[in-house]
């Protein structure tokens, strides 16, 4: 039961996005250009994310398990420390000059699209790395431990 609803809230997420043309990455750029051929397409497929989202977030806000008996984690509210806005610097600028974020491009992987493929590639080489990061022992003032922190946590 658990493998089919991951794989059912999976695919609804991947047509959602293939059916609002999000798995373009021209489509994307066209929203990101302000000053050029402006396309607000992408505005409409946030409100519907949001029109969702709120009211499913207000619905489980007090639980402590998913429907699956999973432990509910949900982020603290107004937490934002130097990760939470390294990543999201990060995630804007290859949004940006990809045109794509991690959800359209695995839908692309299964295109056997070569630019997504890299670009995943790439996603995984860089989440890999910051676990690496996490999981090492960080410098102290003696100078032993691991590398030295990319992102310090807070």
């Amino acid at each position: 039961m658990r493998a089919f609803v991951i794989f059912a809230a999976g695919f609804v997420f991947g047509m959602g996005l293939y059916l609002s043309g999000m798995t373009q990455p021209s489509k994307v750029q066209a929203f990101l250009d302000l000053a050029g051929r402006w396309d607000p397409s992408l505005a409409f497929v946030m409100a519907g994310a949001l029109a969702v989202g709120f009211p499913a977030f207000s619905l489980v806000k007090g639980r402590r398990r998913t429907l699956l008996g999973d432990e509910l984690r949900l982020p603290p509210v107004g937490k934002i420390d130097r990760a939470l806005v390294s990543g999201s610097f990060i995630f804007g600028v290859g949004w940006g000059l990809a045109g794509v974020c991690p959800g359209p491009a695995l839908f692309n992987v299964g295109l056997f699209d070569v630019a997504s493929i890299i670009f995943v590639i790439a996603m995984a080489a860089g989440m890999a790395l910051e676990r690496f990061r996490k999981e090492t022992p960080r410098r102290e003032a003696s100078g032993e431990g691991g590398p030295p922190s990319i992102v310090a946590d807070a």
